[in-house]
């Protein structure tokens, strides 16, 4: 029966380095498509101070416009269907952003992890407890590709 630790160091990448099929940061192409810059752009935009004012103008404008309309169902029906298309694609594009962000930072801590376990395997040759140590370090890197359903 192989362990986790085992499994891993059986599936050594180039260079002896055993984080199986995930990308490490210097593997990861500059280019990004047009979706996700369009995404961060957005990010960056509802981020700022000024997408807040405008978000409270527009209701500032909205709530007086009740003696405009004859009916309450108008009125409301007006900024309810305003704020759900503007929260239902905020979400989709800050979702985007989210999840590469998560990414990008889960490479960087494969990377660090995959670095000291280099380091510990050197040490470890006069420190044999850190042995141990690095197979659960190695079984650990990936080990958020290994637990998605």
């Amino acid at each position: 029966m192989n362990t986790a630790a085992q499994q891993g160091a059986e599936t050594a990448g180039p260079g002896g380095h055993e984080h199986g099929h995930e990308e490490m940061p210097s593997e990861i192409s500059a280019e990004v498509g047009f979706f996700d810059r369009f995404a961060a752009a957005a990010a960056g935009f509802v981020a700022r101070p000024f997408f807040f004012s405008m978000c409270l103008l527009l209701v500032l404008i909205w709530a007086p416009s009740y003696f405009l309309f004859q009916s309450v169902d108008t009125w409301q029906l007006i900024i309810n269907t305003a704020t759900t298309i503007v929260t239902f694609l905020l979400v989709a594009l800050l979702q985007n952003t989210q999840t590469r962000s998560d990414h990008a930072v889960q490479r960087k801590l494969n990377a660090i992890a995959d670095g000291l376990a280099d380091l510990m395997e050197v040490l470890g040759k006069d420190q044999p407890e850190l042995l141990e140590d690095r197979k659960e370090l190695r079984a650990a890197v990936g080990l958020e590709y290994r637990e998605r359903a």
